[in-house]
């Protein structure tokens, strides 16, 4: 895991930004260069110079070990760059949140918290800092100038559509209300920026390849099956993309072996075999990243893969006593060792086996480690409930509580500045 976390990094800072000015004169001709590009590019260089004024952060709420830091990894820091995805949170009440619930009309109900009684803000506060640099603010008009003429999709289950609405809610407020419009047809909801010829597309597939869990609406069922060599049957509605944003990974736990089907959903008498879970992520991955390669030109485009989101559902992991789970949680989990159950290590490596031996460049955005800490991001109860609530269930919340998704404005706006971050520092 960690050579495949070492590949998803890459070194966007350069090393003058972290030299110290000798002299006064040195200092005017730095700022004036950085005045300059700043004005040429549009990019954020004043923040990465300027760290977060102290009185307006607290101290580092806990830090991901480095100990496991290699020799490469030093050379990176030390050579100006660093990996954006090892570090640590802090709270910080100057920038956070990115944006309020209130004003963003496009998430769904089952993501805003504090509609539906969250009694506090806390999870809203926290910012994620890399170890040896600081991520460039998320520039909501370079990044619609980036899209400008473009289609940019997410690809996946709703936890993907989680990080497409938050993306909508960091983009939305710069579009006119006449300029702007989002719907949906079926598995593909268009969010449409009309002034920049732009779409930002999220398409409903939670395993990529075709499934009995397909239906947008109605997927709820309990004996999964996916279809071998059946990537075309969403990816056709891919093509044509500029930016893609893949994921996949929730609906592959079930707890015991998957079903794959060898022929088709229409055949009257169905032939299925059961794989193991890796082994039937790995055929996925096989099949996207082979997709990936007929359809999309690297030299024009660019894809992303969003690693596993991790859920929260044994609180006896991060030293509670009682067998709870997210809910009633208020602040990050603080052991910096800390790895959930529900994040398989298994099928991180089937992807840094798939990537690794691949030639395709995928850009991989390994949010897992940093949302692992996150316990308190999680919706749990503050959301539209799907059925009615027993009397046994509000005797007991944590039994109901929602330990897989995100309130929004929260953690999946990190993983949209860690996007930005690679859009623009490939």
């Amino acid at each position: 895991m960690e050579n495949l976390m070492k590949a998803s990094s890459s070194s966007f800072f350069p090393s003058l930004l972290r030299v110290k000015p000798r002299s006064s004169s040195y200092l005017f001709t730095l700022l004036a260069f950085i005045l300059f590009a700043t004005i040429i590019s549009g990019h954020d260089f004043l923040l990465i110079l300027h760290p977060y004024p102290k009185d307006q952060t607290q101290t580092l709420f806990f830090s991901t070990p480095r100990n496991t830091t290699t020799v490469t990894e030093t050379k990176r820091e030390e050579g100006g760059g660093c990996d954006v995805f090892q570090g640590r949170w802090v709270r910080d009440e100057l920038t956070r949140p990115l944006y309020e619930e209130s004003d963003c009309p496009y998430i769904q109900p089952q993501l805003t918290c504090q509609e539906h009684g969250r009694p506090e803000k806390e999870y809203q506060r926290w910012r994620w800092q890399p170890h040896g640099c600081d991520l460039p603010t998320f520039n909501a008009s370079l990044m619609l100038e980036k899209v400008r003429g473009k289609r940019m999709m997410f690809v996946g289950d709703s936890l993907n559509r989680g990080q497409y609405v938050s993306l909508v809610c960091l983009l939305h407020h710069l579009i006119p209300e006449h300029a702007k419009s989002m719907e949906t047809l079926g598995s593909l909801t268009i969010f449409r920026a009309k002034e920049y010829n732009a779409t930002i597309e999220f398409y409903w597939a939670p395993f990529l390849l075709e499934s009995n869990s397909d239906n947008a609406v109605i997927h709820r069922v309990t004996d999964r099956i996916v279809r071998k060599g059946s990537i075309n049957t969403h990816g056709r509605h891919w093509k044509g993309a500029d930016i893609i944003v893949f994921n996949t990974y929730l609906w592959w736990i079930t707890g015991s072996k998957m079903k794959i089907l060898l022929g088709s959903f229409n055949d009257e008498v169905k032939k299925t075999v059961e794989m193991s879970t890796e082994d039937a992520y790995r055929m996925a991955m096989k099949s996207m990243v082979r997709w990936v390669k007929l359809n999309m030109d690297s030299n024009t485009t660019r894809v992303f893969f969003t690693s596993m989101s991790p859920s929260h559902a044994k609180s006896i992991e991060w030293g509670r006593e009682s067998e709870g789970n997210c809910y009633n949680e208020t602040t990050p989990i603080d052991d910096p060792t800390y790895w959930g159950s529900d994040s398989k290590r298994t099928i991180m490596q089937v992807i840094g086996e798939v990537f690794g031996k691949s030639k395709v460049p995928i850009t991989f955005l390994n949010i897992t480690q940093l949302s692992n800490y996150r316990k308190d991001a999680h919706t749990s109860i503050y959301k539209k409930q799907w059925n009615p609530l027993t009397s046994e269930q509000l005797a007991n919340p944590a039994s109901y509580a929602d330990c897989v998704h995100w309130c929004l404005p929260g953690l999946q706006d990190t993983w949209n500045e860690l996007l930005f971050a690679k859009l623009f520092f490939p």
